[in-house]
Protein backbone atom coordinates (compact mmCIF):
# COMPACT_ATOMS: atom_id res chain seq x y z
CA UNK A 1 0.00 0.00 0.00
CA UNK A 2 1.01 3.62 -0.48
CA UNK A 3 2.06 5.73 2.50
CA UNK A 4 -1.33 7.51 2.49
CA UNK A 5 -3.29 4.25 2.47
CA UNK A 6 -1.05 2.77 5.17
CA UNK A 7 -1.76 5.81 7.36
CA UNK A 8 -5.51 5.50 6.78
CA UNK A 9 -5.31 1.80 7.63
CA UNK A 10 -3.40 2.40 10.87
CA UNK A 11 -5.70 5.27 11.92
CA UNK A 12 -8.76 3.08 11.35
CA UNK A 13 -7.60 0.10 13.40
CA UNK A 14 -6.13 2.17 16.26
CA UNK A 15 -9.26 4.28 16.68
CA UNK A 16 -11.73 1.41 16.34
CA UNK A 17 -9.50 -0.72 18.55
CA UNK A 18 -9.86 1.90 21.29
CA UNK A 19 -13.58 2.70 20.95
CA UNK A 20 -14.50 -0.11 23.36
CA UNK A 21 -13.28 2.22 26.12
CA UNK A 22 -15.79 4.86 25.06
CA UNK A 23 -18.61 2.35 24.61
CA UNK A 24 -18.12 1.12 28.20
CA UNK A 25 -19.03 4.63 29.44
CA UNK A 26 -22.08 4.71 27.14
CA UNK A 27 -23.72 1.71 28.78
CA UNK A 28 -25.96 2.31 31.77
CA UNK A 29 -28.42 5.18 32.14
CA UNK A 30 -29.15 5.67 28.41
CA UNK A 31 -30.53 2.92 26.17
CA UNK A 32 -27.79 1.69 23.76
CA UNK A 33 -29.98 2.28 20.69
CA UNK A 34 -30.59 5.87 21.78
CA UNK A 35 -26.87 6.38 22.41
CA UNK A 36 -26.13 5.24 18.85
CA UNK A 37 -28.71 7.77 17.59
CA UNK A 38 -26.98 10.54 19.56
CA UNK A 39 -23.58 9.42 18.29
CA UNK A 40 -24.39 9.51 14.58
CA UNK A 41 -26.62 12.58 14.83
CA UNK A 42 -23.76 14.50 16.46
CA UNK A 43 -21.33 13.16 13.84
CA UNK A 44 -23.64 14.25 11.02
CA UNK A 45 -24.03 17.78 12.41
CA UNK A 46 -20.28 18.20 12.94
CA UNK A 47 -19.50 16.90 9.44
CA UNK A 48 -22.09 19.22 7.89
CA UNK A 49 -20.53 22.18 9.70
CA UNK A 50 -17.05 21.11 8.57
CA UNK A 51 -18.22 20.85 4.94
CA UNK A 52 -19.78 24.33 5.20
CA UNK A 53 -16.63 25.84 6.71
CA UNK A 54 -14.47 24.22 4.02
CA UNK A 55 -16.85 25.37 1.30
CA UNK A 56 -17.55 21.82 0.14
CA UNK A 57 -20.67 21.38 -1.98
CA UNK A 58 -23.69 19.83 -0.25
CA UNK A 59 -25.88 19.85 -3.36
CA UNK A 60 -26.69 16.41 -4.71
CA UNK A 61 -29.33 14.86 -6.93
CA UNK A 62 -32.24 12.78 -5.64
CA UNK A 63 -30.51 9.64 -6.92
CA UNK A 64 -27.31 10.54 -5.06
CA UNK A 65 -29.29 11.21 -1.87
CA UNK A 66 -30.94 7.82 -2.29
CA UNK A 67 -27.60 6.05 -2.29
CA UNK A 68 -26.30 8.17 0.60
CA UNK A 69 -29.43 7.24 2.54
CA UNK A 70 -28.83 3.59 1.67
CA UNK A 71 -25.27 3.95 3.00
CA UNK A 72 -26.65 5.39 6.22
CA UNK A 73 -29.25 2.65 6.67
CA UNK A 74 -26.70 -0.11 6.10
CA UNK A 75 -23.62 1.28 7.86
CA UNK A 76 -24.70 3.89 10.42
CA UNK A 77 -27.97 2.57 11.73
CA UNK A 78 -29.56 -0.84 12.32
CA UNK A 79 -26.32 -2.81 11.97
CA UNK A 80 -24.83 -0.98 14.99
CA UNK A 81 -27.89 -1.75 17.07
CA UNK A 82 -27.75 -5.42 16.03
CA UNK A 83 -24.16 -5.63 17.33
CA UNK A 84 -25.40 -4.50 20.74
CA UNK A 85 -28.26 -7.04 20.59
CA UNK A 86 -25.89 -9.84 19.54
CA UNK A 87 -23.65 -9.10 22.53
CA UNK A 88 -26.63 -9.68 24.84
CA UNK A 89 -26.50 -13.35 23.81
CA UNK A 90 -22.82 -13.78 22.87
CA UNK A 91 -19.47 -12.70 24.30
CA UNK A 92 -17.72 -9.78 22.62
CA UNK A 93 -15.01 -12.24 21.50
CA UNK A 94 -17.51 -14.35 19.58
CA UNK A 95 -19.01 -11.24 18.02
CA UNK A 96 -15.47 -10.26 16.91
CA UNK A 97 -15.07 -13.70 15.32
CA UNK A 98 -18.40 -13.27 13.51
CA UNK A 99 -17.43 -9.80 12.30
CA UNK A 100 -14.15 -11.06 10.85
CA UNK A 101 -16.26 -12.85 8.22
CA UNK A 102 -16.95 -9.45 6.63
CA UNK A 103 -13.74 -9.95 4.62
CA UNK A 104 -15.28 -12.92 2.77
CA UNK A 105 -18.61 -11.14 2.42
CA UNK A 106 -16.91 -8.10 0.89
CA UNK A 107 -14.97 -10.30 -1.52
CA UNK A 108 -18.20 -12.02 -2.63
CA UNK A 109 -20.37 -8.88 -2.70
CA UNK A 110 -17.67 -6.85 -4.44
CA UNK A 111 -17.37 -9.49 -7.16
CA UNK A 112 -21.15 -9.82 -7.55
CA UNK A 113 -22.23 -6.16 -7.41
CA UNK A 114 -19.13 -4.30 -8.66
CA UNK A 115 -17.31 -6.92 -10.72
CA UNK A 116 -14.21 -6.65 -8.50
CA UNK A 117 -11.66 -9.38 -9.34
CA UNK A 118 -11.17 -12.05 -6.65
CA UNK A 119 -7.50 -12.35 -5.69
CA UNK A 120 -6.23 -15.68 -4.38
CA UNK A 121 -3.82 -14.02 -1.95
CA UNK A 122 -6.75 -12.10 -0.46
CA UNK A 123 -8.62 -15.37 0.12
CA UNK A 124 -5.59 -17.00 1.74
CA UNK A 125 -4.95 -13.90 3.83
CA UNK A 126 -8.56 -13.82 5.02
CA UNK A 127 -8.47 -17.53 5.94
CA UNK A 128 -5.26 -17.02 7.94
CA UNK A 129 -6.74 -13.99 9.66
CA UNK A 130 -9.99 -15.69 10.64
CA UNK A 131 -8.07 -18.72 11.96
CA UNK A 132 -5.98 -16.27 13.97
CA UNK A 133 -9.04 -14.51 15.38
CA UNK A 134 -10.47 -17.94 16.26
CA UNK A 135 -7.30 -18.84 18.18
CA UNK A 136 -7.25 -15.50 20.00
CA UNK A 137 -10.82 -16.05 21.21
CA UNK A 138 -10.45 -19.82 21.62
CA UNK A 139 -11.70 -19.75 25.22
CA UNK A 140 -14.99 -18.11 24.21
CA UNK A 141 -15.39 -20.62 21.36
CA UNK A 142 -14.69 -23.61 23.63
CA UNK A 143 -17.20 -22.44 26.23
CA UNK A 144 -19.84 -21.66 23.60
CA UNK A 145 -23.11 -23.42 24.37
CA UNK A 146 -25.40 -23.96 21.39
CA UNK A 147 -28.78 -22.88 22.76
CA UNK A 148 -31.74 -21.06 21.23
CA UNK A 149 -30.45 -17.77 22.67
CA UNK A 150 -26.97 -18.40 21.27
CA UNK A 151 -28.40 -19.15 17.82
CA UNK A 152 -30.39 -15.91 18.09
CA UNK A 153 -27.18 -14.05 18.90
CA UNK A 154 -25.43 -15.61 15.90
CA UNK A 155 -28.37 -14.63 13.67
CA UNK A 156 -28.26 -11.01 14.89
CA UNK A 157 -24.47 -10.94 14.53
CA UNK A 158 -24.40 -12.29 10.97
CA UNK A 159 -27.24 -9.97 9.95
CA UNK A 160 -25.21 -7.04 11.26
CA UNK A 161 -22.12 -8.19 9.35
CA UNK A 162 -24.13 -8.67 6.15
CA UNK A 163 -25.63 -5.18 6.41
CA UNK A 164 -22.18 -3.70 7.08
CA UNK A 165 -20.79 -5.51 4.03
CA UNK A 166 -23.58 -4.15 1.84
CA UNK A 167 -22.76 -0.73 3.31
CA UNK A 168 -19.10 -1.16 2.31
CA UNK A 169 -20.13 -2.04 -1.24
CA UNK A 170 -22.52 0.93 -1.34
CA UNK A 171 -19.66 3.21 -0.29
CA UNK A 172 -17.45 1.77 -3.05
CA UNK A 173 -20.29 2.31 -5.53
CA UNK A 174 -20.75 5.93 -4.36
CA UNK A 175 -17.03 6.63 -4.76
CA UNK A 176 -17.12 5.19 -8.29
CA UNK A 177 -19.94 7.62 -9.02
CA UNK A 178 -17.94 10.62 -7.74
CA UNK A 179 -19.83 11.16 -4.47
CA UNK A 180 -17.17 12.52 -2.05
CA UNK A 181 -16.63 10.45 1.10
CA UNK A 182 -17.00 13.38 3.52
CA UNK A 183 -20.34 14.54 2.17
CA UNK A 184 -21.58 10.95 1.78
CA UNK A 185 -20.73 10.33 5.44
CA UNK A 186 -22.37 13.57 6.57
CA UNK A 187 -25.67 12.79 4.88
CA UNK A 188 -25.40 9.04 5.48
CA UNK A 189 -24.90 9.45 9.22
CA UNK A 190 -27.79 11.89 9.32
CA UNK A 191 -30.11 9.51 7.46
CA UNK A 192 -28.89 6.59 9.59
CA UNK A 193 -29.50 8.44 12.86
CA UNK A 194 -32.96 9.50 11.70
CA UNK A 195 -33.94 5.95 10.70
CA UNK A 196 -32.68 4.53 13.99
CA UNK A 197 -34.50 7.27 15.93
CA UNK A 198 -37.78 6.32 14.22
CA UNK A 199 -37.15 2.65 15.05
CA UNK A 200 -36.30 3.55 18.67
CA UNK A 201 -39.55 5.51 19.00
CA UNK A 202 -41.47 2.61 17.47
CA UNK A 203 -39.95 0.27 20.06
CA UNK A 204 -40.86 2.63 22.87
CA UNK A 205 -37.32 3.64 23.82
CA UNK A 206 -36.92 6.59 26.19
CA UNK A 207 -34.77 9.40 24.80
CA UNK A 208 -33.04 10.19 28.07
CA UNK A 209 -29.61 11.79 28.33
CA UNK A 210 -26.87 11.53 30.91
CA UNK A 211 -25.13 14.85 31.59
CA UNK A 212 -22.30 13.14 33.44
CA UNK A 213 -18.72 13.85 32.35
CA UNK A 214 -17.92 10.19 31.43
CA UNK A 215 -21.03 9.87 29.22
CA UNK A 216 -20.65 13.22 27.45
CA UNK A 217 -16.90 12.89 26.84
CA UNK A 218 -17.23 9.30 25.58
CA UNK A 219 -20.09 10.36 23.29
CA UNK A 220 -17.94 13.13 21.80
CA UNK A 221 -15.00 10.73 21.42
CA UNK A 222 -17.14 8.13 19.66
CA UNK A 223 -18.76 10.76 17.43
CA UNK A 224 -15.56 12.58 16.44
CA UNK A 225 -12.94 9.82 16.46
CA UNK A 226 -14.94 6.57 16.28
CA UNK A 227 -17.35 7.86 13.63
CA UNK A 228 -16.07 10.89 11.72
CA UNK A 229 -12.32 10.20 11.60
CA UNK A 230 -12.38 6.38 11.60
CA UNK A 231 -15.22 5.98 9.09
CA UNK A 232 -13.80 8.68 6.82
CA UNK A 233 -10.43 6.89 6.89
CA UNK A 234 -12.02 3.47 6.35
CA UNK A 235 -14.37 4.49 3.54
CA UNK A 236 -11.60 6.48 1.84
CA UNK A 237 -9.54 3.30 2.04
CA UNK A 238 -12.40 1.40 0.38
CA UNK A 239 -12.47 3.87 -2.52
CA UNK A 240 -8.69 3.54 -2.87
CA UNK A 241 -7.88 -0.18 -2.42
CA UNK A 242 -11.32 -1.83 -2.53
CA UNK A 243 -13.80 -3.09 0.04
CA UNK A 244 -12.16 -6.53 0.32
CA UNK A 245 -8.71 -5.27 1.31
CA UNK A 246 -10.01 -2.39 3.45
CA UNK A 247 -12.23 -4.74 5.46
CA UNK A 248 -9.16 -6.60 6.68
CA UNK A 249 -8.69 -3.69 9.10
CA UNK A 250 -11.85 -4.84 10.90
CA UNK A 251 -10.15 -8.17 11.54
CA UNK A 252 -7.18 -6.40 13.14
CA UNK A 253 -9.37 -4.17 15.36
CA UNK A 254 -10.05 -6.79 18.11
CA UNK A 255 -6.32 -7.56 18.22
CA UNK A 256 -5.57 -3.88 18.88
CA UNK A 257 -8.35 -3.82 21.49
CA UNK A 258 -6.75 -6.76 23.32
CA UNK A 259 -3.30 -5.15 23.18
CA UNK A 260 -4.78 -2.03 24.78
CA UNK A 261 -6.59 -4.23 27.30
CA UNK A 262 -3.33 -5.96 28.23
CA UNK A 263 -1.91 -2.52 29.14
CA UNK A 264 -4.89 -1.05 30.99
CA UNK A 265 -6.83 -4.09 32.21
CA UNK A 266 -4.17 -6.75 32.69
CA UNK A 267 -5.23 -9.05 29.84
CA UNK A 268 -2.82 -12.00 29.72
CA UNK A 269 -1.90 -13.46 26.31
CA UNK A 270 -2.11 -17.26 26.13
CA UNK A 271 -0.04 -19.35 23.71
CA UNK A 272 -3.04 -19.84 21.39
CA UNK A 273 -3.68 -16.09 21.42
CA UNK A 274 -0.03 -15.37 20.52
CA UNK A 275 -0.19 -17.88 17.64
CA UNK A 276 -3.45 -16.26 16.56
CA UNK A 277 -1.82 -12.83 16.61
CA UNK A 278 0.98 -14.13 14.36
CA UNK A 279 -1.61 -15.56 11.94
CA UNK A 280 -3.54 -12.28 11.81
CA UNK A 281 -0.32 -10.37 11.05
CA UNK A 282 0.72 -12.95 8.44
CA UNK A 283 -2.73 -12.87 6.83
CA UNK A 284 -2.61 -9.08 6.86
CA UNK A 285 0.74 -9.09 5.05
CA UNK A 286 -0.45 -11.68 2.55
CA UNK A 287 -3.68 -9.85 1.76
CA UNK A 288 -2.30 -6.33 1.49
CA UNK A 289 1.31 -6.70 0.38
CA UNK A 290 1.92 -5.82 -3.23
CA UNK A 291 4.90 -7.39 -4.93
CA UNK A 292 7.35 -5.03 -6.50
CA UNK A 293 7.51 -5.13 -10.27
CA UNK A 294 10.58 -7.01 -11.58
CA UNK A 295 13.38 -4.68 -12.64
Amino acid sequence: MSMKNSLLYVVTIIIWGSTWIGIKFQLGAVDPMVSVVYRFALSAVLLMLFCRIRGLSLKFSVKEHTFMALLGLLLFSVNYWLVYVAEVYLTSGLVAVLFSSIVFMNIANGAFFLGTPVEKKMIFGAVAGILGIGLIFMHEIETFDLTDKSLMGIAFGFTSVLLASFGNITSARNSRNKIPVLQANAFGMGYGALALAVLALGLGKDFTFSFTLPYVTSLVYLAVFGSIIAFTSYLTLISSIGADKASYSIMVVPVVALIISSVFEGYVWSLSAIVGLVLVIAGNFLALHRRSAPS
